[in-house]
């Protein structure tokens, strides 16, 4: 049975320009087309569709998405290469984790400097920030 962009965002939580970039980019097989020009997805869209939603949700790139998918329509291939990838994809989340705590101990030292005014005019946070202090180490 095919079913519309429409009902394809519905059933996956996909936004239907989310579903026509992923078209363009090459993620997701064209579509058929209805006699008046309609996209026409199939229900291998829609899983399709689910898998790079799932990807993203884990923070993957597109690039990431496209490899995995070349693995998942070649089931037959080692998964050697799989495995590697989500080791990298990790790496790469551990050393956000990090960037993200030492951002979060710059906004820390910044939110420090706030001596309790109410006005802005003295606000040791806009001062530090226009004086850029706050980006020492």
């Amino acid at each position: 049975m095919a079913i519309k962009i429409g009902e394809l965002a519905k059933r996956t939580g996909a936004t239907v320009e989310t579903i026509r970039y992923y078209e363009k980019e090459g993620l997701l097989p064209e579509p058929s087309r209805s006699a008046g020009n309609y996209r026409l997805y199939r229900e291998d869209h829609v899983e399709r569709l689910q898998f790079i939603m799932h990807c993203r949700t884990l923070d993957m790139t597109l690039n990431e998405v496209q490899t995995l998918l070349g693995y998942w329509d070649e089931p037959d291939k080692d998964c050697a290469d799989v495995d590697h990838l989500l080791d990298d994809h990790i790496h790469a989340v551990e050393i956000r984790m990090q960037e993200l705590a030492q951002l979060k101990q710059h906004l820390t030292v910044l939110r420090q400097k706030c001596i309790g005014n109410t006005s802005t005019v003295s606000c040791g946070i806009l001062q530090t920030l226009a004086d850029n202090s706050c980006h020492q180490s």
